[in-house]
């Protein structure tokens, strides 16, 4: 559905431009503490949110396609599959960073947590205002675990205060909430055989079409653009990052 691919595009885009501005800054163009709380933080947390809205979003879609075409089948397997694919991409990136970036090791980002959610969300698929409730509860429950004094970094996953600087952070409280939101949202959408006859897709305009593009490539654009961007900016010598 090109309308849902072009609002992940604009999510890509804003993410995009977000590390731009966050490379930029940490190569002493600015401050980069503005990253790290306030008006930084919340427009991260907006950003990533609307990805992980829309995968909740697309799993529904994902789930009902499957059904219709293998009815009274499990299909249990197929997501346990796709989670496990996108928490390994999750698990490169910790590698990555603890070679790279030690001060900043990505423990439990956004694809750590994509990639647990699509296999924990899998019992809720077909549910609408339990995924509401659930979701609601979900992110009070990590608004009060993070003012919890819990000294444990094995806990970080699930949403306890770290004691040590991620650059990216993504726990399953309160975000797994945002999935399960969602996949209310899509069931709500888009659920049932005449919603399914009315979502189908119109004439696209072609100016969409590049945006629509990235949407649905969102993945490999997330685990290149970084390393593209700042390969670019250390050629160019911008800020330290033309000091040896």
């Amino acid at each position: 559905m090109w309308r849902i691919d072009v609002i992940r595009g604009l999510a890509v885009v804003a993410m995009v431009l977000y590390h731009f501005s966050y490379d930029l800054a940490y190569f002493g163009l600015f401050d980069v503490r503005f990253f790290t709380s306030g008006l930084g933080l919340d427009i991260a947390r907006v950003i990533g949110g609307t990805f992980i809205l829309l995968a909740g979003l697309s799993l529904t879609l994902s789930y009902r396609r499957a059904t219709a075409h293998q009815p009274g089948r499990g299909l249990f397997g197929k997501y346990l599959a796709r989670g496990l694919r996108i928490f390994s991409y999750g698990m490169v990136i910790t590698l990555l960073t603890w070679l790279f970036a030690p001060d900043g090791i990505i423990v439990f980002g956004i694809l750590h947590l994509i990639g647990a959610s699509i296999i924990l969300a899998y019992p809720f698929l077909n549910l609408k205002l339990p995924n509401v409730i659930l979701g609601i509860i979900c992110l009070a429950a990590g608004v009060s675990l993070r003012s919890l004094d819990v000294n444990n970094p094995w806990l970080v996953w699930l949403g306890t205060d770290p004691t040590f600087f991620m650059l990216d952070y993504w726990p399953l409280l309160p975000w797994f909430g945002m999935m399960l939101l969602g996949v209310a949202a899509g069931n709500a959408l888009y659920g049932g055989r005449e919603k399914q006859q009315t979502a189908r897709p119109g004439l696209q305009p072609p100016s969409t079409r590049p945006l629509a593009f990235l949407g649905r490539h969102s993945l490999p654009v997330y685990l290149i653009h970084q390393p593209i961007l700042i390969a670019v900016l250390i050629l160019l010598g911008v800020g330290d990052a033309g000091i040896p």
